[in-house]
């Protein structure tokens, strides 16, 4: 989605599509091309409310059988093939699968183990980005029509990481010079000089602007190429 997102306003920016084509030429609904508009990121998902399953009734059965795992010997715990038998002999359990058993003690037995505190809790970190404090950079393929040849170019996309507003420049291959020059060529744009935040990345593509111009003087007094 996120790739779908940058597609369609890199086309609502350079190509100047209305919302109807650009609903049109990705297949999907205005609403979806609206809301690319808006944010470079979608939305989450909305949660479903979880399905109900006929293991219901049985599960506390069964979490109680695998907290009292908890301080028992290792051969003396419970496997799923054990807990589905106490189900169908304890507690009268019919027209419910070992396979929908084993699956459920396969992910509940992780989950009483972090809630007793034996192991680390799940921890998700969230991304955050300062406004013109990070980018993104890639090269990726680019076909092109040159002399009326269809030719694989080099697309250097330099895309700030708060905004998702990408820049993008066309080179031959996919150098260190295409590299450096991708960074010059973006960072030494004038709107950029009057941004603030972005004046240390501006001040190294003036360093990289230096190095290349004396890179390919130096190259162009001994004959390379």
């Amino acid at each position: 989605m996120v790739e779908l997102f940058a597609a369609i306003r890199r086309d609502s920016r350079i190509e100047g599509l209305s919302v109807r084509a650009l609903a049109r030429k990705y297949e999907v609904h205005r609403r979806t091309v609206r809301e690319a508009l808006t944010s470079a990121f979608p939305k989450p998902r909305k949660k479903q409310p979880p399905r109900r399953s006929r293991l219901d009734p049985f599960k506390p059965a069964v979490d109680a059988m695998l907290r009292a795992d908890l301080d028992a010997p290792r051969k003396q715990r419970h496997t799923a093939r054990r807990i589905f038998d106490r189900l169908v002999a304890e507690h009268e359990m019919e027209g419910i699968s070992y396979a929908t058993v084993s699956d459920y003690v396969g992910w509940r037995r992780a989950e009483v183990r972090r809630e007793a505190g034996r192991e680390p809790a799940e921890v998700f970190i969230p991304q955050t980005h300062r406004p013109g404090a990070d980018a993104e950079v890639d090269f990726g393929e680019a076909w092109v029509r040159l002399a009326g040849r269809s030719t694989c170019c080099c697309l250097f996309t330099f895309r700030l990481s708060f905004s998702g507003k990408a820049v993008h420049r066309v080179f031959a291959s996919c150098g260190q010079e295409a590299f450096l020059e991708g960074h010059v060529r973006i960072l030494l744009r004038p709107e950029h000089w009057l941004n603030p935040r972005l004046h240390p990345a501006v001040q190294l593509a003036r360093v990289l602007r230096d190095t290349l111009s004396r890179d390919r003087s130096v190259r162009s007094r001994h004959g390379a190429t």
